[in-house]
């Protein structure tokens, strides 16, 4: 067996070893130490044939990160049994969130809970939207701020969640995608990249606590400016409710 081989054995034995994968350092380190008679420069490329040459059995969730399929398959079933088996519904992290972006990022000083098609549109309606107002404590007063939120429970209908989530900068000044943490590696890379390029704001939740969902922010919202057309538009639906 060649150097390159047994490199290339190794690295999928310590990735089949790990439910959480094996990031590229990891795997140098392991095999340079398994291996002290093999120059590290063959281990970088023996790993970069690994990498170009990459099994069906092995994926890379993010940048740097090898793992093994099953664990994620597997993963993925339980979480879905336990939220079946809980009765966990979406609906239940909406309030949670929105008292979040209240009073822990403090980006809005009212929010109320929309869902459905309250808009009546066939662009979709925030589950969460929130107003940040002037205070009368403010010396110098900003300007009114929107903030919308999509939450997201189901984790194979995050890439319509995401579209949505860009639809509602049409009359918000942030917006946000709420997911579930347990999302595949895969997917929440690709949705930071995408929240980082577009402006979306990324976080994420434990979807089995509904109580304490324990939000963490992956990506800030930045602030943009909306079309004023489509904020009057809609904002007038819920007037009273959200500047009441």
């Amino acid at each position: 067996m060649t150097s390159v081989e047994k490199i290339i054995l190794k690295a999928k034995e310590l990735i089949d070893n790990s439910s959480d994968g094996k990031r590229y350092s990891q795997l140098v380190r392991e095999i340079s130490s398994h291996f002290p008679d093999i120059p590290v420069n063959t281990v970088h490329g023996s790993l970069h044939k690994f990498r170009t040459e990459l099994p069906e059995t092995y994926y890379q969730p993010e940048k740097g990160l090898y793992k093994a399929l099953k664990y994620r398959e597997t993963g993925e079933q339980k979480i879905i049994k336990k939220i079946k088996e809980d009765k966990i519904k979406e609906e239940q992290f909406y309030d949670p969130f929105g008292e979040r972006i209240v009073n822990e990022l403090e980006e809005c000083t009212r929010y109320i809970v929309l869902g459905g098609n309250r808009f009546k549109d066939k662009w979709g309606t925030p589950d969460v939207i929130g107003v940040r107002e002037a205070k009368r404590s403010d010396i110098i007063k900003p300007p009114t701020e929107i903030v919308s939120a999509e939450v997201k429970l189901d984790e194979a209908n995050l890439i319509t969640a995401f579209g949505q989530a860009c639809s509602y900068k049409l009359f918000s000044h942030k917006s946000y995608i709420v997911v579930p943490k347990t999302s595949s590696d895969e997917d929440i890379g690709r949705l930071d990249s995408l929240g980082r390029i577009f402006g979306i704001g990324l976080v994420l939740f434990d979807p089995l606590q509904p109580k304490e969902p324990d939000f963490s922010i992956r990506v800030r919202a930045s602030r943009e400016e909306p079309d004023m057309f489509y904020v009057n538009k809609y904002l007038k639906l819920v007037e009273e409710e959200l500047f009441g």
